[in-house]
């Protein structure tokens, strides 16, 4: 019995493994110590940003929290893609829901992973919000989420892609 295929199959899948898990605990840390703080710092900026945009529902505001091919899949419908149609998109829901307003919003980072230009994050998410003046308050329970960053040329971050649903 030959058993030579079975251990350079093992051996490959080890080496496969291991390299994986060695990149990823490496992606998982900032990168280059200032420079990953300073990836770290602007990426808690565009979640503040993102706080204060949604709980003010300023759509100037909103808007500018995503890159110019970004891909949203929040709203009802098809994903929406590109800056133009994220503004349009935001306007068409102010002008449904006029009345509209965020009670709360929270969103807590739980793992970042930076590289290069792009940075990946999980993180969990809670809102309460109104869809009219004299509805009741509707609760978003704690939900995970995946959210795909794009450094910007002035070294700040933008939503790439949001895959919240």
């Amino acid at each position: 019995m030959r058993r030579t295929p079975v251990l350079l199959a093992i051996a490959f899948l080890l080496g496969f493994g291991g390299g994986y898990f060695a990149r990823s605990a490496w992606m998982s840390r900032p990168h280059g110590g200032e420079a990953g703080a300073a990836d770290l710092a602007a990426i808690r900026k565009l979640h503040q940003a993102d706080i204060d945009a949604t709980m003010t529902q300023d759509l100037n505001a909103l808007t500018a929290l995503w890159s110019d091919d970004a891909v949203n899949l929040g709203f009802p419908g098809p994903p929406v893609v590109g800056i133009k149609a994220m503004k349009e998109a935001y306007e068409k829901f102010k002008k449904d829901y006029p009345e509209f307003q965020v009670l709360r919003y929270a969103n807590e980072m739980k793992q970042v992973q930076i590289a290069d230009d792009w940075a990946i994050e999980m993180s969990d998410s809670e809102a309460t919000f109104k869809m009219s003046a004299k509805g009741d308050p509707i609760i978003v329970p704690r939900a995970r989420g995946m959210r795909l960053l794009k450094r910007q040329s002035d070294g700040s971050w933008k939503f790439a892609v949001v895959g919240l649903k």
